[in-house]
């Protein structure tokens, strides 16, 4: 399969015979040819496969739908395509319409990113070399060959390069150093077969040394000899470096520095880098770099560079080697020898060590101007190291103008300035400007670009017919001027046989009237001081009717709206006219939409559908006419009509991600998706649907762009969107304390990401080591916009602080602690907080407080002055010290007041004088019960309470409440267990009446009261009797409704749980309803002994809402609502009447009867003329009624026509179940098997075993089950 995805595409221009290509330019955007003038690179691809071409484009010309952000996105396929290249071909063939490939469809689009590759492409296929078909004789063409510089391992055996091709196959023979190499004689050289290429081998022993040199390839036929360029062999080199000792290296604090490198020489040359002699990278910034020489540079030297020594490491290429320099060591003189990182930071940190400021001078290059060459087409690299204190900035500058911004980059902390593939108005003077705040210095580079040989117009092959005129172009620039030398077969022209059809006129070779003797191969070399070009065109004479080289009959596929250009390779000597016909047309394509080009193809502008059809081309010359056909297809282009858009979603969420396609029906859509214009894997954390992808409970890492790409063989669409991830901040880093107080530090960090979420808050969090280490506190919150703060700190502590990052989405991990900070002791300057004195026994009190933490201790050895006397006696202080948070007062009055204080106190002194607080000593149980308790009854189920209160001596401790404790005696109606568990009713505070409620009606109760403090319940008093009266009863329990056919339904209940009175009946409620309409309410009143209730349908459609209520002499009770079952369809209603005695099944019956009759006699009748009636295979008997049901025909009606209707599901009694088909029938009894009558239905009480919840939801419905099977049979 070749794959072809490029096109050079551009206006017509009127040309002539022997037009070549002028130029190509090198930044990959625009060609300058005569056939392909200012050209524009478009993007296609063209798949040929089996004969058919399948094309792509990315759609210049489609309708307005195609949005700039599509084309724009189309960047993101590269990664795609580069693949796709990697299949490309070798060039098309050229030269007004010859070459030697099959037809090309060529299609316009938008401009891909790699449009160097693209000119490429577009100048071998519409202005390459002009290609012979190798059936045809003709000269050597070098094909293939080594780099001129050739540099190669000396561990593997050496290989130059050097193919060619023609007709006949060429000869090569090879010189070394300008001689003849005689490879015959070395036993170490080969020649591979059917090729040039050299190898030296050294399995046997040799020196690759020996065989360095200059080595050129001849390849000859007898038309000609063709050269290849010079190739100078030289061997690579990684030697060691020397053995030396370095003494240390003493140095002032300040001053600068050159560590020297000098790596050994090597080839090519190695990559150096600086680390420690433990392989420990050297930290580089704009004080500390390394020059593009390898030396180390230090603007001024720091005491914290001691800390470490300095090694360079040189690695060599072709080797794969490391070799490493004895390492410096550094002494750094300095007037602070202490290095206090409290320093690091400091705003004034070289004066603040003592190190004197300077102004700026260059450490590389010296003085103040040097002047640098460069070639055209390398990189200029321009450096200035700069020494001062402070460290200077570096600046660049270009004289008389601005820096090229689109190929200029700084680098090494902008002290080097790059700029890419340099031209001749780069040269200049560029200075750099060294400064800080003592002063600045200038560095001026003078900049001259020179140039090796570069083509204007490289020789291309010419292939003319007997008689026919034409020239060989060789026109090369440079700087200097390049000299230009011609030869023929290798040698040069001036020793050359004569040829009065040849003319030498400079840099061109004009032929006239050639003839077949003209036949050979030229080489231009041009050449100058910086380098040479070598170039060989042959002149081939030919006699050659039209011949097309491509396959016959080819099929090509289009999208619709596209430029569509059909190539129609062809070959002929004299040069054969190409016209193009459509449909069989006997007018030649050319204007309007289609446009002809000189070498035959044939674009259309704009594809339509009307485009569609059979095209046909034909070359013509004296000799004969050639034609090929080519049928074209139009399809519809793939458009992503709903794009993914950019989302912005927090951690864990679900994101959703939209593409839908529109697409030609006839081609196979695929559509893919990629991240980061990488392919996306598609983990189990995603799912792919067709027009979709989700992503579920996303994480940090699906942050990115989405690419959607669409596409069928033929085109592709893609759409872009970016998903951005909001997480929890990263945490903070690299904690510093500077400005060390008594009572104060400064803490500085720096941020971590922020992960899209700004963060609002940063926490600072301590922790000490002598009352909670490990436990951190918070200690203060700042906002989000600030990285540096000053921390009030407490005496005596030895703090250690981290820092939290806060935004939406959450909290940070806590940062690396900081280091410690111990500040020094004080008094307390509080006391303990929460002091509370309270008893825990009659005769003692506890006195409590929360102890101080470790920022209120102020020092050492923290305890607490604990002082106590009774309230209002003025007696004297008791105190003790305590160095817990409690002590307990012994041998106390009951619940007395008393005076409580607790200071604190540490080994720098005592804390402020405490407040006071009042306190008790401990409770003893009430003496008295409240008296003259009197009840009233509000209601059936509340009472009113009075009492009278007791003297506060006899409480013995605070009063907290009066309890009345109650219980249900009994129940007013017989036979009736009740249970007689206390319980209790409470009355905070000092009060004298109260409701006690949620009693039971029409029952006896008892009641007691008691006073209540903080020690428990005192006596109780005389126990009071009360009756509540009658009440209106709960709802019946377990009221069913059950509906055993069309006329009837069934209700039953149960009893009430709680009657709370003597029954005198039951009120029913019921209603029809159906859909939306609602009939008038029927009242039913019925005996308390009565649980049962039919009701007779008036319609077997409408459904019934029933409620049922309990009834006492005091009103109606709680109301029980249920609804009868939803009425089956008229399936099931036929299959619940008797089926036996419908009209419709007899008469069913007897239509299949007479049908298995007839067929038995159509069986029987065949069977007596000798045949076979092949309708029951399994079985040699006639078919009978009895025969169960089979696949091969067999009738079986007993299961078919009495079916309930699929989905509704009967009981045994009529109603219709709640999907418990599983169940068995005792499920639906107390307890016995049920016995049917003759009509089919249960004979025994429906009775469930299960609560109104489980009997809800009877409109359910499920398959039938074989137990409705036997009641629709019955």
């Amino acid at each position: 399969m070749v794959k072809i995805c490029l096109e050079c595409q551009s206006e017509p221009e009127e040309r002539g015979p022997g037009s070549a290509l002028r130029e190509l330019l090198t930044d990959g955007e625009t060609a300058s040819t005569d056939t392909c003038s200012g050209a524009r690179l478009t993007d296609f691809c063209a798949v040929w496969d089996a004969g058919v071409f399948l094309v792509s484009a990315a759609g210049k010309g489609a309708p307005s739908g195609v949005t700039e952000r599509r084309l724009n996105e189309a960047e993101t396929l590269n990664s795609v395509r580069e693949a796709q290249f990697q299949r490309l071909e070798a060039a098309r063939p050229r030269g007004l319409g010859r070459g030697a490939r099959g037809p090309v469809l060529r299609m316009a689009g938008q401009p891909p990113p790699w449009a160097y590759i693209a000119v490429l492409l577009c100048v071998l296929s519409l202005g390459g070399a002009i290609e012979i078909p190798m059936d045809l004789s003709q000269p050597p063409t070098i094909t293939k060959q080594s780099v001129k510089d050739h540099i190669v391992d000396p561990r593997d055996n050496i290989l130059i390069e050097c193919e060619a091709k023609g007709n006949p196959a060429p000869s090569f023979h090879w010189t070394r150093n300008s001689k003849f190499f005689n490879i015959a004689k070395d036993p170490r050289v080969s020649m591979r077969r059917r090729s040039g290429t050299l190898v030296i081998d050294f399995r046997s022993g040799g020196r690759p040394e020996e065989y360095e040199g200059e080595y050129q390839c001849f390849a000859r036929n007898k038309f000609g000899t063709a050269l290849s360029n010079r190739i100078r062999l030289q061997v690579s080199k990684s030697p060691l470096w020397p053995k030396e000792n370095l003494d240390p290296v003493v140095v002032q604090e300040g001053a600068p520095l050159t560590l020297q490198c000098n790596p050994p020489p090597g080839l090519p040359s190695p990559v150096i880098f600086w680390m420690s002699s433990s392989m420990e990278p050297i930290t580089q910034d704009k004080r500390v770099s390394q020059g593009h020489n390898g030396d180390l540079y230090f603007s001024n030297v720091m005491l914290q560079d001691m800390q470490t020594d300095y090694s360079c490491n040189a690695r060599f290429h072709f080797t794969h080697t490391i070799q490493q320099k004895n390492p410096f060591t550094l002494k750094v003189l300095t007037n602070h020898p202490y290095n206090d990182s409290s320093l690091r930071n400091h705003p004034d940190m070289y004066s603040a060590r003592g190190v004197a400021e300077r102004t700026p001078s260059f450490m590389y290059p010296q003085g103040t101007a040097s002047s640098q060459m460069v070639l055209r087409g390398m990189d200029l690299l321009l450096e200035c190291i700069a020494s001062g204190v402070p460290t200077p900035d570096i600046a660049w500058y270009k004289k008389g103008g601005d820096l090229p911004s689109d190929k200029a980059k700084f680098e090494n902390f902008n002290k080097a300035l790059r700029i890419t593939n340099v031209s001749e108005e780069d040269s200049g003077e560029y200075f750099c400007l060294a400064s800080n705040k003592m002063g600045s210095i200038r560095h001026t580079i003078s900049v001259r670009v020179k140039a090796a040989p570069y083509w204007l117009d490289e020789p291309k092959n010419l292939i003319l017919a007997p008689g026919e005129d034409g020239r060989l172009v060789c026109r090369a620039n440079g700087n200097p001027k390049p000299t230009v030398q011609w030869m023929v077969n290798g040698e040069p022209l001036q020793s050359a046989p004569p040829n009065p059809n040849r003319e030498v006129a400079g840099d061109t070779i004009i032929f006239r009237d050639t003839q077949i003797s003209s036949r050979a191969v030229y080489q231009c070399n041009t050449s100058n001081e910086h380098g040479y070009l070598l170039a060989n065109a042959f002149v081939s004479v030919l006699d050659v009717p039209p011949r097309m080289l491509s396959p016959r009959n080819q099929l090509i596929r289009v999208i619709l709206y596209n430029r569509t250009r059909l190539d129609c390779p062809f070959f002929g000597s004299p040069i054969p006219t190409l016209r193009w016909f459509k449909n069989g047309q006997g007018s030649n394509l050319d204007g309007g939409n289609y446009h002809v080009y000189e070498n035959g193809s044939l674009e259309i502008k704009m594809i339509r559908k009307e485009d569609q059809g059979i095209y046909t081309c034909v070359a013509t010359n004296i000799l004969g006419k050639a034609e090929n056909q080519v049928r074209l297809e139009v399809k519809d282009p793939t458009r992503i009509y709903r794009m993914p858009e950019d989302q912005v979603a927090k951690r864990g969420t679900t994101v959703q991600l939209e593409c839908r396609v529109k697409h030609d029906p006839s081609l196979k859509l695929a559509v893919s998706w990629l991240k980061d214009d990488e392919p996306l894997y598609i983990s189990n954390r995603m799912k792919k649907e067709e027009d979709s992808l989700t992503i579920f409970g996303v994480a940090e890492r699906d942050q990115g762009s989405y690419t959607c790409v669409a596409s069928t063989e033929l085109d592709q669409d893609l759409a872009k969107a970016y998903l951005t991830v909001l997480g929890r901040p990263d945490r903070p880093r690299d904690l510093e304390l500077t400005d060390l107080a008594e009572r104060s530090v400064r803490l500085t960090w720096i941020p971590g990401d922020d992960n899209n979420s700004p963060i609002t808050d940063y926490v600072v969090q301590f922790e000490e080591d002598q009352f909670q280490p490990g436990v951190w506190h918070d200690h203060s919150k700042f906002p989000g916009s600030v990285n540096s703060a000053v921390l009030r700190l407490s005496p005596y502590v030895n703090y250690q602080f981290r820092v939290i990052a806060i935004n939406e989405v959450g909290s940070s991990h806590p940062s690396l602690p900081s280091e410690r900070y111990r500040t020094s002791g004080a008094p307390p300057e509080s006391n303990p907080s929460d002091v509370k004195g309270e008893g825990t026994r009659k005769n003692n009190m506890e006195i409590t407080w929360t102890p101080m933490n470790a920022t209120s201790a102020f020092g050492p050895n923290l305890r607490y002055i604990v002082k106590w006397r009774r309230r209002e006696t003025r007696e004297t202080w008791n105190n003790v010290t305590v160095w817990g948070s409690r002590y307990v007062v012994g041998q106390t009055p009951v619940y007395v007041p008393y005076e409580i204080r607790v200071q604190a106190e540490n080994d720098f002194g005592k804390g402020p004088e405490p407040d006071t607080v009042i306190g008790y000593s401990g409770e003893d149980y009430p003496r008295a019960a409240p008296t003259d308790v009197k009840i009233r009854v509000l209601n059936s189920t509340a009472i009113s309470l009075q009492w009278n209160r007791v003297y506060s001596d006899t409480v013995q401790g605070q009063l907290r409440e009066y309890r009345a404790y109650y219980w249900r005696e009994s129940s007013l109606l017989k036979n009736l267990w009740v249970s007689q568990k206390r319980q209790q009713a409470g009355f905070p505070g000092d009060r004298l009446r109260g409701v006690v409620s949620r009693l039971f009606p029409y029952s006896n109760y008892k009641l007691e009261m008691v006073v209540v403090n903080g020690r428990g319940d005192g006596p109780r008093s005389e126990t009071k009797e009360f009756t509540t009266p009658e009440g209106v009863p709960s709802a019946p329990r377990r009221f069913r409704v059950r509906q055993p056919n069309l006329e009837t339904i069934n209700l039953e209940w149960d009893h009430p749980e709680h009657p709370n009175g003597i029954l005198i009946g039951y009120t029913l409620k019921y209603v029809a309803f159906n859909g939306t309409k609602v009939g008038k309410q029927i009242v039913e009143n019925f005996s308390p002994n009565q649980t049962k209730f039919t009701v007779q349908r008036a319609d077997p459609v409408s459904r019934y809402r029933f409620s049922l209520s309990a009834r006492t002499q005091v009103g109606s009770g709680e109301a029980v609502t249920e609804e009868s079952p939803a009425p089956p369809n008229e399936a099931y209603t036929n299959n619940q009447a008797d089926i036996a005695t419908q009209g419709w099944f007899i008469g069913l019956m007897c239509a299949i009867a007479l049908l298995v009759l007839i067929l038995l006699i159509v069986c029987f009748i065949k069977r007596s003329r000798g045949g076979k009636y092949p309708v029951r295979e399994k079985k040699d008997v006639p078919l009978g009624p009895e025969d169960p049901k089979e696949e091969d025909g067999s009738f079986d009606y007993s299961d078919e026509d009495n079916k309930p209707l699929q989905g509704s599901q009967t009981s045994l009694d009529g109603t219709i179940k709640q999907q418990e088909s599983d169940d068995s029938l005792v499920d639906y009894g107390e307890g016995g098997e049920g016995q049917f009558n003759e009509d089919g239905s249960f004979i025994g009480q429906y009775t469930v075993k299960k609560d109104k919840e489980e009997t809800e939801g009877n409109e359910s419905s499920e398959a039938t089950s074989p137990v409705n099977a036997i009641y629709s049979l019955a």
